[in-house]
């Protein structure tokens, strides 16, 4: 009997890259490999790259340095570079680190079979091309595993928005949609190996349109009540939305359909108009704020999150107050906070910075506001009763963890349930980051 050659993935960033991990690890399922935790035994390592954060690149560079050590104690270990670095960087990976084996973009996956055997004869295998043909496509028929009752699905990738800030036009290339009877093939697969909860994944997912199964043009709204059709479905979510594609009938799908649960996630960036302009996000403040008035008259329970920039080039105190004044009027349950830096190739970073000193103290302040209100809200959550999807088990004995319908991580003691059962939950008490409840 053949032994099983290992492979261990390192995903760095997005959803997006722990979808296509595990893609990539079907892909390789293919070819005798099974995944292992470790790169101590592997027989392929492959780190799949997220460019959006700081130094991404460097720190992938800083990673090779660290595992090329383990092809002393195993010659035949191949190392690959998967992701947006690898299709910012390509063949410069490896050049400045000739331990890599094969550099893989992240619309190629579907290749990594063709690549690991090409690197398997002694050559560099490297792909960052745009390819015309369907990579999900391509992945259909691998070896699939029993699945956690949470999944994600990636039914739109790329970006036409251009954002001053962001290189993920450059590295995922032009907005693309999945055809709708594929996405609805696969979260059928899905919920036939034990997944309950789909998160629709795009770059900007709500700009969905993908071919619908009778030749029409489907909206993300229309491919949310296909999938409510789907015996065994129970939660459907979506990330990460622009506000201008936030369209009607996605709205009034917040407000009617039950699967559909009540957490949005819609970034708006900076509170300021002078700073929106300046990072093309085609939206003002007060167009956001009245955009979120529509969402909450639709489903009135609905937790909002967001995304922030502070720190932008040309940025004045004026205009981080704008956005702290913005803050306070949305009351956000979640709010992810970031302090600008520069992305070569992008029209901001060749603008005049912010003081870094001054950067850091805006930042301090926003989350100091974020946390806040993220704390009242979970407070207030005390005393409710809410619906939780039971996804591991805690840390503690008899102890069960799941999600509630506003994405509130929620743990339980002395839980008669299963993973992946839904049960009614009163919640007794909110801590930092978690909620605790007794079943009902």
């Amino acid at each position: 009997m053949t032994t099983p050659k290992k492979l261990f993935i390192k995903t760095y960033g997005c959803q997006m890259n722990v979808y296509d991990s595990e893609r990539m690890a079907e892909a390789l399922g293919g070819q005798g490999y099974v995944e292992t935790a470790t790169p101590d035994d592997a027989d392929m390592i492959l780190l799949n790259t997220c460019h959006i954060r700081e130094k991404a690149a460097e720190k992938v560079y800083s990673e090779l340095g660290r595992l090329k050590q383990f092809k002393t104690t195993n010659p035949d270990l191949k190392i690959g570079v998967a992701g947006c670095v690898a299709q910012a960087e390509g063949e410069e990976i490896m050049r400045r680190q000739p331990a890599v084996d094969l550099v893989v973009g992240p619309q190629s996956y579907h290749r990594l079979p063709e690549m690991e055997a090409k690197a398997r004869t002694g050559e560099k295998a490297l792909d960052t091309d745009f390819p015309e043909e369907d990579k999900f496509e391509k992945l259909k028929g691998r070896p699939k595993a029993r699945r956690a009752p949470s999944a994600f699905l990636t039914v739109q990738e790329g970006c036409d928005k251009f954002c001053a800030f962001c290189v993920v036009p450059y590295t995922r290339g032009a907005e693309v949609s999945r055809p709708a009877a594929r996405i609805l093939d696969e979260a059928r697969d899905l919920v036939e190996r034990g997944v309950r909860e789909i998160t629709l994944l795009g770059q900007n997912v709500n700009a969905y349109h993908g071919a619908g199964p009778d030749g029409s043009d489907y909206t993300l709204a229309k491919l949310i009540w296909d999938l409510d059709k789907v015996d065994g479905l129970e939660r459907i979510r979506f990330t990460t939305s622009h506000p201008n594609d936030m369209s009607d009938d996605l709205i009034e799908a917040h407000g009617t359909c039950a699967k559909l649960m009540p957490y949005l996630h819609l970034p708006v960036q900076s509170g300021s108009d002078k700073i929106l302009k300046r990072m093309n996000r085609s939206h003002t403040a007060e167009s956001y704020l009245r955009l979120i008035e529509r969402i909450r008259a639709a489903r009135p329970d609905i937790l909002m999150s967001g995304d922030f920039i502070v720190g932008f080039p040309e940025e004045t105190e004026a205009d981080f107050q704008a956005t702290l004044d913005l803050v306070e009027e949305v009351n956000y349950g979640y709010a992810y906070s970031f302090k600008y830096s520069t992305r070569p190739g992008t029209p901001a970073a060749e603008r005049a910075q912010v003081d870094a000193a001054e950067a850091d103290d805006r930042l301090q302040r926003l989350q100091a506001l974020i946390t806040r209100q993220q704390r009242s809200i979970q407070d207030g959550m005390v005393g409710r009763d809410v619906k939780v999807l039971f996804e591991k088990p805690g840390r503690f004995e008899g102890q069960m963890v799941g999600k509630s319908e506003y994405l509130h991580a929620v743990h339980v003691s002395d839980a008669k349930v299963n993973v992946g059962e839904i049960a009614s939950v009163r919640i007794v008490d909110a801590g930092t980051n978690s909620l605790a409840g007794q079943l009902l």
